[in-house]
């Protein structure tokens, strides 16, 4: 019997979200033969945290179902005790990058990764606290079954299990890494209101994500098909694809790695800094790994706190550090591409030492499209006023900072990477202390 992670990181009240999860874990052993390991990485405030704790020890007992509630305490207890036992040469360095003060999306599910390591799964499938699941003639549509039905075979033998296949017949015997959909609902990133305010002016900026030597057209083109997830087409039936999967067709709130994947490679660990978990989403695909496009999309939403004006200013600082953090990914994700599937080792799996390799190389790139990138922002967000403006004249004061952080991320990720095999391998040999229930 397989044993899986089902992730649900949080940092906000979620707790129907909780219940949700928890009826797709049913869902998955009633349908497969798999252990769940439920897995809720709390790192909300106290009484958010009691109320998730009620709610985890109200679900009901599901056979082959079991509940792992860890708040930062006790995921913080864990990778103390994965770290030291690791023998890093800079362990608290390291477990700063794991959980760091600050929000960090690729550090929250590097932490699901290690413990899902720790607790035997073969995979990990992620969810986010702000989104919810489609129904379908009064059903939730749940996206792990297509995720079971496929990962981990071999693409020769996930092929009777899809609708299409779009693969090429060379990479036929490697396994499904990959399953994933995208989402239906509000735009992924909240620049919705720019594109309200002043069309043109939104174009300009996410137009900023592309690489700097792009033509008008290309950045155009990405423009187009930025941050929309699946549009907002409700699900009316199951269609999936075996391919490799196109990064831009799927997000994070919806997907799952085998682990030939997540053991061998992490996620960058840069905090308040959106899009810095879909890293291995392209490993995947330059790999040439085969995975599963689906269309159980998730539903998105925004939380009220996105909606205030602190949330709204923390928010444009992550977008804006996302923008920064290209200038460094675009010279990786040219170099993997290039590699192909000179990526994996022998054994066909990921091989970590050539994306350090990438990735080191990139630090020493020249800044100015980076500068250019904020003067860019300064200018348009200072057009559009409000808060907007008040937004650019706070970015410039930080300016160096932001320019600098772009770069010192990427060298911890380097860092991570690095440490990544001789933790997972350390994590086998930790115990995973939940909140009682």
């Amino acid at each position: 019997m397989r044993r899986i992670c089902l992730a649900l990181p949080t940092n906000r009240e979620c707790s129907a979200t909780i219940t949700a999860i928890a009826a797709e874990a049913a869902y998955a052993v009633r349908h497969f033969d798999v252990e769940v390991r439920l897995l809720i990485l709390d790192s909300s405030d106290g009484r958010t945290r009691e109320a998730h704790a009620r709610t985890a020890a109200a679900l009901p007992e599901v056979p082959g179902v079991v509940v792992h509630h860890l708040d930062e305490s006790a995921q913080r207890d864990f990778l103390r005790r994965a770290v030291d036992r690791a023998g890093l040469p800079e362990p608290e360095r390291v477990l700063d990058l794991m959980l760091p003060d600050a929000l960090s999306y690729g550090a929250c599910t590097n932490r699901a990764f290690l413990i899902a390591a720790a607790l035997g799964c073969s995979s990990v499938h992620r969810r986010d606290s702000d989104c919810a699941y489609q129904v379908f003639e009064g059903e939730p549509v749940h996206p792990v079954h297509h995720e079971l039905a496929s990962l981990g075979k071999r693409a020769s033998e996930a092929r009777a299990g899809v609708s299409e296949v779009a693969l090429d017949p060379a990479i036929a015997d490697r396994p499904v890494s990959m399953v994933g959909a995208s989402f239906i609902g509000e735009l992924s990133v909240d620049i919705g209101g720019i594109q309200e305010l002043d069309k043109e002016a939104y174009e300009e900026v996410v137009g900023l994500w592309a690489p700097g030597h792009w033509s008008a057209e290309q950045r155009r083109e990405l423009v187009e098909d930025s941050f929309k997830g699946a549009g907002t087409q409700p699900f009316t039936g199951d269609h999936s694809t075996l391919a490799r999967v196109d990064p831009m067709r799927v997000d994070m709130s919806n997907i799952a790695f085998g682990r030939n994947v997540y053991e061998r490679l992490p996620l960058p660990p840069a905090t308040a800094t959106i899009g810095s978990d879909y890293f291995l989403i392209h490993a995947v695909y330059d790999a040439a790994l085969p995975g599963v496009l689906h269309n159980r999309h998730i539903e998105n939403y925004y939380t009220g706190e996105r909606r205030t004006h602190a949330g709204f200013l923390a928010y444009q600082t992550r977008f804006v550090k996302f923008l920064l953090s290209m200038l460094y990914l675009h010279h990786v994700y040219d170099r993997m591409a290039e590699a192909g599937d000179t990526l994996l080792d022998g054994s066909g799996r990921l091989d970590p030492a050539p994306f350090a390799a990438f990735l080191a190389e990139s630090v020493t790139l020249d800044r100015t499209e980076n500068e250019r990138r904020l003067d860019t922002v300064a200018a348009v967000y200072g057009r559009l006023g409000g808060k907007y403006a008040e937004f650019a004249r706070g970015m410039a004061a930080e300016r160096e900072r932001l320019l600098d952080e772009a770069a010192r991320d990427t060298e911890d990720f380097v860092l991570l990477i690095r440490s990544w095999g001789a933790l997972v391998r350390a994590s086998g040999d930790v115990e995973v202390r939940s909140v009682p229930r």
